[in-house]
């Protein structure tokens, strides 16, 4: 394999071409018109505009991608996550077209993308699932009798579903047959299909994933889990590996399971099986992710593993150069999502321009993003900025070392996840960590964090203006027009220091 073409964007396109440039593969860039000048077209040794900003009109254009491929000779895609990468109909024309997919295989991506064929797979090696319905339901009447048969609070998910589209809880039997219509016409909608299943709603869920690593020669390994429970909207926002509440036994039953549903698909390459975990520690399959994890860089941290690398192999027909009883834990990871959202105004995008971006660096500091000082936030696509990941001898030194980052991290131009973030490393229930998915219901209201950025606020402006008049000592009364404009000023520009 000696030239690769990324079909995907930013940090993602950014981070696998430079572990293919490590290994000596020449790479390809596709962009959009809205991405003409982002750090990843420029890092690629060649790039070609694929059309307009919106993604149905270039990143989403299979076939497009596949005329670039057979234009500059490329032997592989790597789809990255997300637009691609788990559209079976096009790891198929891209076999066809005698270009290797840097993934699974067209039928592995068939049966895990289909909630319900995913589980029929992981149920026949006894993999444990949650109570619910057996298959898809359309009938009204029907979803009543199994809501009764599964209790509540339940949960209507969209089969073919994904983000928390196509899901809703319901908690009566009254609301049953309104919430399935609303479920399936939003499946529908998201999807292109409308079925939808019951399961039987997980009490205080701890969402934990398992990273498995498959080769073509029948070796299946697990290279340990990662927590993934501070969400919004069901969407993840703070990762962490290992998790704080796994024992020994509890990891490597789960981690077998997961080796048992991979087998189920006769999967290949990097892959993720999700679990729900109860608050009596009970595990259950949720699904299966087809594709490089948008948080995989916790799991590198642990592992020394390059799972971009890993891939490629793979995609090469090589066997895994390690076996399982080879891997072990080093340390602690976490991951923050660096979002272009406002926590302040229920997780809404924020676009503008990235008036100043200074990275945070130093020991057990990595940061994969695909922005520079500079640029616009584009109103077209997922609205992540960056991810920031710290690594640390065990967990207080790794959430230690993320403050740190985070308080380093400057942004100036647009509202971020930064300051959310912050405010959850510090909270008691996750030092403890006691927390499960439900940690922003619970705990979090946007007056927390305005009220925490104000008090900061002050103290920086106190500082600011004692260090201004050669004082060495703060008195705790500064109500100066000094203060109150260093303040405002603070506020508006957000500019973490």
């Amino acid at each position: 394999m000696k030239k690769i073409l990324v079909a995907n964007r930013g940090e993602i396109a950014l981070r696998v071409m430079r572990s293919a440039r490590e290994m000596g593969i020449k790479t390809v860039a596709v962009f959009s018109e809205a991405d003409r000048n982002a750090p990843f077209v420029r890092y690629a040794d060649e790039a070609v505009c694929i059309g307009p900003p919106p993604s149905n009109q270039s990143y989403l254009k299979g076939d497009v991608i596949l005329d670039v491929c057979k234009k500059l000779n490329v032997d592989g895609i790597h789809p990255g996550y997300g637009f691609l990468s788990e559209n079976a109909n096009f790891a198929r024309k891209v076999k066809e077209a005698g270009i290797t997919f840097i993934g699974p295989s067209a039928e592995a991506m068939d049966m895990m993308g289909d909630k319900l064929s995913a589980k029929a797979a992981a149920k026949k090696f006894n993999v444990p699932m949650v109570p619910g319905s057996e298959g898809a339901i359309k009938d009204l009447k029907e979803a009543v009798k199994v809501a009764l048969e599964t209790g509540f609070p339940l949960l209507i998910k969209a089969s073919a579903g994904g983000g928390g589209k196509g899901m809703r809880l319901v908690e009566k039997v009254e609301e049953v047959e309104e919430q399935m219509k609303l479920a399936m016409s939003e499946a529908k909608s998201a999807f292109g299909d409308d079925a939808v299943f019951i399961e039987k709603f997980v009490s205080g869920p701890r969402h934990i994933e398992i990273q498995v690593l498959a080769d073509n020669h029948g070796n299946v390994v697990y290279l340990f889990e990662r927590e993934c429970s501070i969400q919004r909207r069901h969407q993840k926002v703070i990762e962490e590996a290992p998790s704080s509440v796994l024992t020994p036994e509890l990891r490597k039953k789960m981690g077998e399971c997961a080796v048992d549903v991979a087998k189920a698909c006769n999967y290949s390459g990097a892959g993720t099986v999700e679990f729900l975990v109860d608050d009596t520690m009970n595990f259950y399959f949720l699904e299966m992710n087809t594709r490089l994890q948008v948080e995989h860089p916790v799991t590198e941290m642990i592992t020394g593993l390059d799972l971009v690398k890993e891939q490629i192999k793979v995609a090469r027909n090589e066997k895994l150069g390690f076996k399982q009883e080879d891997l072990k834990i080093n340390g602690h990871s976490l991951e923050v999502r660096v979002y272009a959202e406002d926590p302040q105004n229920n997780f809404l995008p924020d676009i503008g321009k990235l008036q100043v971006y200074k990275i945070p660096k130093g020991t057990g500091v990595r940061v994969d993003d695909g922005f520079e000082e500079g640029m616009n936030i584009p109103i077209y696509y997922d609205p992540m900025i960056a991810k920031l990941v710290t690594h640390g001898k065990d967990r207080a030194e790794a959430i230690s070392r993320m403050l740190r980052a985070i308080s380093e991290y400057r942004i100036v131009g647009v509202e971020t996840t930064l300051d959310f973030c912050a405010f959850v490393l510090k909270h008691d229930a996750f030092v403890s960590g006691k927390f499960d998915t439900n940690f922003i219901k619970h705990y979090y209201k946007p007056e927390y964090l305005l009220q925490q950025n104000e008090e900061e606020a002050l103290i920086a402006a106190m500082i600011a203006i004692q260090v201004f008049q050669g004082q060495t000592k703060i008195s705790s009364g500064i109500t100066t027009a000094g203060t109150k404009e260093s303040v405002s000023k603070w506020k508006k520009n957000r500019l973490l220091s």
